[in-house]
């Protein structure tokens, strides 16, 4: 009898314990995926279509891994950068110098991977009808010509305002840097053969698509990556929810590797002196299930 009432004893103390582990493992959260899509529009600065310019060449790179610094939800087009629901900041660092994204640091994922997963009660309640993302680091497939034969390589982006970086790694080509970098820095492997360069994208030059630019300006003197993609219904956020929501940031990798023609065949080709101008995604479609 006495070891029947302390096992009833037991359950009772037990129950609310499991109550309030199970409610906390039900608080619904708001959940950031990335997609990269070569089919999808390719656009330029102003969010408009747009072809490969004149004296270019491009291909759309096959991506193995992205990070992102900066995400922001924006409820109109007039919602200035900054001022709207801002959910992710990446970690920064003066370890260089100028203030930069810290690379060591940083969160970087593969496609449909979780890239940020937080309490929607940390949200606020708001209809957002813009997402804005700012890209930091790309990491992709690309393949090269060198002396008529074709090659892949793997290629290391780093699109944001300014990267410090201690060293990374592309295969078995190792890069110390140990300082930081300014958007458009880039670091090269081929796939299988002993060869590793770098080098630096054109000030600026990398794009930006913002089809609020009237409205919402990116300041180009920040020369930050931020993307921004329109939602097709606005997302909805009360305070009431009980599942999550999770967002899929579509990126259109749309000929988004870009380098000025030395040799006018299509082909990328590095030791001929053809240099690469433009690293930047060209859009984003946000979309979300609840």
């Amino acid at each position: 009898m006495k070891k029947r009432y302390i096992a009833l004893l037991l359950l009772a103390v037990s129950i609310p314990f499991f109550s309030c582990t199970e409610d906390k493992q039900k608080e619904p959260m708001l959940i950031v995926k990335f997609r990269f899509d070569p089919t999808q529009e390719r656009l330029n600065n102003l969010g408009q279509p747009t072809a490969v310019s004149a004296g270019n060449a491009a291909q759309s790179p096959v991506f193995n891994t992205i990070s992102s610094h900066y995400i922001e939800l924006a409820p109109n087009a007039n919602t200035q950068l900054g001022t709207g629901e801002i959910i992710y900041r990446a970690p920064e660092t003066t370890g260089g110098g100028d203030n930069a994204i810290d690379f060591d640091r940083a969160k970087i994922v593969a496609q449909g991977e979780t890239f940020l997963k937080i309490p929607l009660s940390q949200v606020a309640a708001g209809s957002y009808e813009w997402m804005r993302v700012s890209l930091s680091y790309q990491n992709y497939q690309i393949n090269v010509r060198s002396d008529g034969a074709d090659y892949s390589g793997t290629l290391a982006s780093f699109v944001g305002f300014n990267t410090y970086i201690s060293s990374f790694n592309i295969g078995n080509n190792i890069f110390n840097i140990n300082g930081n970098r300014a958007q458009g820095f880039w670091a090269f492997g081929l796939n299988d053969h002993p060869y590793s360069t770098s080098g630096q994208a054109p000030a600026g030059a990398t794009t930006v698509p913002n089809p609020i630019e009237a409205t919402s300006p990116i300041p180009r003197a920040l020369n930050t990556c931020v993307v921004t993609g329109k939602f097709p219904t606005n997302l909805e956020i009360d305070g009431t929810e009980t599942n999550d929501i999770i967002v899929t940031l579509s990126l259109s990798t749309n000929k988004s590797f870009e380098w000025r023609e030395v040799n006018a065949d299509g082909k990328y080709e590095p030791a001929a002196g053809e240099n690469v101008v433009d690293m930047g995604l060209r859009g984003l479609i946000p979309t979300f299930t609840k």
